[in-house]
């Protein structure tokens, strides 16, 4: 082992075993909770040049052992805001109680997160900040509460974050922050508090689940009053919901709870309005694109661990595990290389001709022809690395299962782990139907007269098993998922592409990158067998052509035993899943390295 990598191994276990003893009742809450860990040694360590990086581990650690100590979940759980934009806040401000009364437990710990916020403060980046739509309010509320309640001093750059949405911060929350300070140890009357705020906030609105329950019954109202016999038709009704709800039990094998239902109509509701307004755009750009949707009402954006139980999910993410066994010497070989592709491309250049840093040895002929000469020294250059994010999207249809969809999630957890090192941040979104044979959406045509020719007849179901800011350790249990009988069906390209897209294209960084991963043409029977027979390939095309032509996006296919390049101007096609995964590394390594030398 060498001495770097033994100090870092060192270092692991001092964390673990200082997370250990701080959070005291650890091993009794996951006895209750039946999740007992060998032990805390978990946490990856990928550099440990800096103190700086030294500070952020220790934070961390102390961070989790403190919420591990004086959280309960049980109360956590109990006072969980129903809009999901208010989970990421709620999940905040608890960690944030936590830490002060760790803070005023140990000193250590307090001076190792004083340390590590103005560390991360003093970083915050805010040159592509104009208006308030550029703020996740979420990282204004981080910033508000470390000024509020770890009384920090802002840098000019978290100022300028903040600016934007201080006015309904304080409007919301200055007058209870003597409350929290005095009952941090109150979790329940804290939680409790939180909530409260989050849920009167005119920010979140709650009315989109009523609202939506509203435009639906008026749309059913409306197909009822154009049928020629109401009686025949409430008769009609209530005989597809029966066997409409038949079929979902078949299909999905799980109810759907009142929580997870919300949560996937705030999600639709946002997706459908931009996934329209993106439409609209291409249409006027491409007179001929000619696409029809003829419901969209039943179709559903949901996140991977909402569409099964912990449980399930835990062991189908053991079954991927055990696969990953077999190819563990390629997974090695292969993320090492993409690694050092990428911290290459970082740190590629030197400034000579300085006053201090290291002796160049190419002028010291100078000084021995001239003694009066003065030495030159010279310093490595650090370029900056241009943010990026890389979304995969997976074709979870029913021709990837077995072997294809195993190494194809395989190779997302793979590229995942190693981006994510790499400061590169990824996101896993995969595409498929609801239903065979149209489901709700060819029931709801059936209803109203098989209007000809009605467009996309099948209810959509795209999955997000990795947002990009969600780390991979957080989210790796997702993966397993794509494992599940059952959940893979169709595969409508075009639009699981327009939701990718339109994901990327609201994200901040610089680069942005989109690698699709199918296995052919994009196919369903029931909407196909009311339309043309071109009609989805025409879609998937203009869909490409428009973000290769017109957007800043780059896009990349994966065809897996089939030429899907006329499709995409960059396509790969492999003929044996077992080349998938140095593909996707060579393909990325390509486009970083062109894309990073130095001109």
């Amino acid at each position: 082992m060498s001495k770097e990598n033994n100090i870092k191994e060192k270092f692991k276990i001092a964390l673990a075993s200082t997370e250990k003893a701080i959070s005291d009742d650890y091993l009794k809450k996951t006895l209750k909770n039946k999740k007992v860990s060998k032990d805390l040694n978990y946490f990856e360590i990928d550099t440990l040049n800096t103190k700086e990086e030294f500070i952020k581990y220790r934070a961390e650690s102390d961070s989790r052992a403190l919420l591990k100590k004086f959280s309960d979940e049980d109360i956590l759980n109990l006072n969980y805001p129903r809009n999901s934009s208010c989970r990421s806040l709620y999940e905040f401000s608890e960690k944030i109680r936590c830490e002060l009364l760790g803070s005023e437990m140990l000193r250590g710990t307090k001076l190792n997160f004083l340390e590590n916020y103005e560390n991360y403060l003093s970083k915050v980046k805010a040159e592509y900040v104009q208006n308030k739509e550029d703020v996740k309010i979420s990282d204004a509320f981080e910033i508000y509460m470390l000024k509020n309640l770890f009384e920090l001093k802002l840098s000019k750059n978290s100022e300028k974050i903040l600016s934007f949405w201080d006015k309904d911060l304080k409007l919301a929350f200055d007058k209870y922050i003597q409350f929290f300070k005095e009952n941090l140890n109150n979790q329940k009357k804290y939680n409790l508090k939180i909530s409260e705020i989050l849920k009167d906030m005119d920010l979140f609105d709650n009315s989109d689940e009523t609202q939506n329950n509203a435009d639906n019954q008026d749309n059913e109202q409306k197909s009822e009053n154009n049928n020629d016999s109401q009686e025949q038709n409430s008769d009609q009704d209530q005989n597809s919901h029966e066997d409409q709800a038949d079929s979902q039990g078949k299909d999905t094998e799980y109810d759907f709870t009142e929580h997870q239902l919300e949560e996937n109509l705030v999600d639709t509701d946002s997706e459908k309005e931009n996934s329209e307004n993106l439409m609209q755009k291409m249409k006027s750009e491409n007179s001929d694109l000619e696409y029809k949707i003829f419901t969209s009402k039943f179709d559903e954006i949901a996140k991977a661990e909402n569409l099964e139980n912990l449980d399930e999910i835990i062991k189908l993410r053991k079954n991927l595990d055990q696969q990953l066994v077999s190819f563990q010497d390629l997974i090695t070989k292969l993320a090492n290389k993409l690694q050092r592709q990428l911290l290459a491309s970082q740190k590629r250049a030197w400034e000579f001709d300085l006053e201090e840093g290291l002796l160049d040895t190419s002028k010291l002929t100078r000084v021995i022809i001239d003694p009066y000469s003065s030495l030159s020294f010279k310093k490595e250059k650090d370029y900056e690395f241009k943010d990026t994010v890389v979304t995969l999207l997976i074709d979870n249809s029913g021709s990837m299962r077995g072997r294809p969809i195993t190494i194809a999630a395989l190779c997302a957890d793979i590229l995942s782990r190693t981006l994510e090192r790499c400061s590169v941040k990824v996101e896993i979104l995969g595409f498929t139907t609801k239903n065979w044979k149209g489901g709700q959406s060819r029931e709801y045509w059936n209803r109203n007269k098989k209007p000809k020719s009605p467009g996309r007849l099948n209810d959509l179901r795209h999955i997000i098993y990795k947002s990009a800011d969600i780390q991979w350790r957080i989210s790796k249990n997702n993966l397993g998922l794509m494992l599940k009988e059952g959940l893979l069906k169709e595969n409508i390209d075009g639009e699981a592409i327009n939701w990718a897209f339109n994901r990327l294209k609201k994200r901040r960084e610089e680069r942005k990158i989109l690698m699709v991963i199918s296995d052919g043409a994009p196919v369903d029977d029931s909407t196909l067998s009311v339309n043309s027979g071109d009609f989805l390939e025409k879609h998937l095309k203009k869909t490409v052509k428009y973000i290769e032509t017109k957007s800043d996006i780059e896009i990349l296919a994966i065809g897996i035993g089939h030429d899907v390049s006329r499709y995409y101007s960059k396509a790969i096609k492999i003929s044996d899943v077992q080349e998938l995964g140095d593909v996707m590394i060579e393909q990325l390594s390509g486009l970083f390295i062109n894309k990073n030398t130095i001109h």
